[in-house]
């Protein structure tokens, strides 16, 4: 039996392997031709359509660098006023905070009197609300108020110009229930905050915070423990006018707390007196 020659070997290598990856690869290269050309002919619809597909497959940053080329190409109009909108949500989607806020501000800039307008304070509070723990969050079950308040609070004053403005908008049902639970977060940070002061002696500091959630939570769940907190620390600072006063509002909002309760045994007349 013949042994095929090395030059035969190649030949039969290069048909059967290097050829057809060989015309893939220029294949490949006029796929791309065509895609630049193709770019460089979209109308402003093609653009939106193609944008949007992206951002519909969560491929956000590359939604993103489509919308910015559309607003470049047609700056003006209603295409282009979306997109700022959509470039707001692919970074809100995207876990940038910073650039979705800065997005949606800019579009408000921009179109002050938009019928939209709504929409792009919602997507504003959203950037700000959406939970960021880090990345070991999820895995240690961390409470949202361990978090830094100040996004908390950013997204609550966001939601509230909302309804605000906008007391009839879509959006404002899902901004009320976003509100409830900002207050009851901040409120047991704020809680957790004065409770570690008043552990550490720090009672003013204590009242302080107790204070903070009383003013600016007043419906919060843990206004009651607040003003307990607020009790204990003018007693341990001896302002008996203070720690008395606070009582007072204590008992007259919340007759069944434990530490009014408390007082109340003490001050009873024990049994076995009889005078």
């Amino acid at each position: 039996m013949t042994r095929p020659s090395p030059y035969s070997l190649r030949r039969a290598l290069f048909a059967g392997v290097f050829l057809p990856l060989l015309l893939l690869g220029l294949s490949g290269c006029a796929w791309f031709g065509d895609k630049l050309g193709d770019e460089r002919t979209w109308t402003v619809e093609q653009f939106y359509k193609n944008a949007k597909l992206e951002l519909d497959s969560g491929n956000y940053q590359g939604a993103i660098k489509l919308y910015e080329r559309l607003e470049a190409r047609y700056p003006f109009g209603r295409y282009a006023q979306q997109a700022q909108l959509d470039i707001a949500y692919a970074y809100y989607k995207d876990n940038e905070t910073a650039q979705a806020v800065t997005a949606a501000d800019r579009f408000m800039k921009l179109h002050p009197n938009h019928a939209n307008y709504d929409y792009a304070l919602y997507l504003k509070g959203l950037a700000y609300f959406k939970p960021d723990l880090g990345i070991f969050g999820a895995f240690l079950n961390l409470d949202a108020a361990e978090r830094d308040p100040k996004a908390l609070r950013d997204s609550f004053d966001v939601f509230k110009e909302l309804l605000t403005r906008f007391p009839d908008s879509i959006y404002a049902d899902d901004v009320r229930g976003r509100m409830i639970y900002l207050v009851n977060t901040l409120a047991r940070h704020d809680l957790a905050v004065a409770n570690y002061y008043f552990n550490r002696g720090g009672y003013l500091a204590a009242v302080n915070r107790a204070q903070n959630i009383i003013t600016r939570y007043p419906q919060a769940p843990l206004a009651e423990e607040a003003l307990a907190i607020m009790v204990r620390s003018y007693d341990k600072m001896g302002m008996k006018e203070l720690a008395d006063s606070s009582r007072r509002v204590l008992a007259q909002n919340f007759p069944n707390n434990v530490l009014i309760n408390a007082q109340a045994a003490a001050k009873a007349k024990p049994w076995w007196k009889v005078w």
